[in-house]
């Protein structure tokens, strides 16, 4: 199994380079296509605001500036795309309304990559990385410095439904990987490790097993041993809970999304 799109929104930042050069790393070995898309700020998002108490000339001005802004954000990400000498590419700046555009193009993409800032809830993309992870359920990279295939890949495993789907949508990197490391606990009796590496092994993908130890909470235990095993990429599930205001992110996801830990692999 390949990819054959892998997509990084941009914003029109400082951060567009990094995140266009980690999704080169990612799509290279599949020689898949980098769809750069850049996803400016929606003026539809001023409509709640604009009632009638909403004065005429400030309401021109504001749209009129995030018009502004949007085109020079698009001629920035354009730049950062052509910047970079991976061939196989494509760029495409969305119209509103925005979000809708950006999940569409999600669902048309094997895998999404983001940059860390939009993970820890910075930045002008992070309310759409929370969509992208929670709501639309894309398989999503968060790109870290080190970020390679063809590395070390640890693998969370708690025999549960999440880690079993992030587990079988990253098989191709996993196939890809010079090692494998699956982290498990050995204080559930709900799963065996051992099942796992068989089924890897079905894949031809050969793994070992760590033992991540059995007290504390997991997402500390995770990221000390994904660093133990020198990962430059941890697979995990992700766990998404309707919020009212906004989404908010399991104990172990919030973990691993503020932790100086590899880049991860998130599905939900």
């Amino acid at each position: 199994m390949d990819w054959a799109r892998i997509m990084a929104p941009l914003s029109g930042g400082e951060a567009d380079r990094k995140v266009i050069a980690a999704a080169a790393a990612i799509a290279e070995p599949f020689g898949a296509e980098l769809a750069g898309v850049h996803a400016p700020a929606d003026v539809a998002d001023l409509i709640p605001w604009m009632g009638d108490g909403f004065m005429g000339g400030v309401q021109a001005t504001a749209v009129e500036s995030i018009r502004q802004a949007a085109a020079e954000g698009e001629k920035a990400a354009m730049a950062a795309l052509d910047a970079c000498p991976y061939g196989r590419k494509s760029f495409l700046s969305l119209k509103s309304p925005v979000w809708a555009a950006l999940a569409a193009e999600g669902r048309l993409s094997d895998v999404v990559v983001f940059d860390d800032g939009s993970a820890r809830g910075k930045g002008p993309l992070a309310e759409a990385f929370q969509q992208i992870v929670a709501d639309e359920q894309r398989p999503t990279v968060v790109a870290r410095p080190g970020l390679k295939l063809g590395g070390v890949v640890a693998v969370a495993w708690d025999g549960g439904k999440e880690a079993s789907r992030a587990m079988r949508t990253a098989l191709p990197i996993l196939q890809k990987a010079a090692r494998v490391v699956i982290l498990s606990s050995p204080g559930s009796k709900k799963y065996d490790p051992t099942r796992l590496q068989a089924f890897l092994s079905a894949r031809g993908v050969t793994s070992e097993i760590a033992n991540i130890g059995d007290g504390g909470e997991a997402g500390p235990l995770l990221v000390k041993a994904a660093k133990e095993a020198k990962a430059d990429l941890l697979v995990a599930g992700a766990f998404g809970h309707p919020r009212l205001q906004e989404f908010i992110f399991g104990g172990t996801t919030r973990t691993l999304l503020n932790s100086d830990c590899p880049s991860l692999f998130l599905s939900h």
